[in-house]
């Protein structure tokens, strides 16, 4: 572990992941929005991709 002199100076950030969020991994939380989406790009589709230059 890096002493907090070091964490202060350093320019990299700081970030601790729960976890717990590994539950949500493969639950929809917006079901709704999930099929307005899916239906919307049935009827429309996706745009075309770039072609490279």
């Amino acid at each position: 572990m890096k002493t907090i002199e070091e964490l202060n100076n350093s320019k990299v950030p700081i970030v601790i992941i729960d976890p717990k969020l590994a539950e949500l991994d493969k639950k929809v939380l917006f079901p709704e929005k999930v099929e307005k989406a899916k239906a919307t790009i049935a009827k429309i589709g996706l745009p075309a991709k770039r072609q490279s230059r």
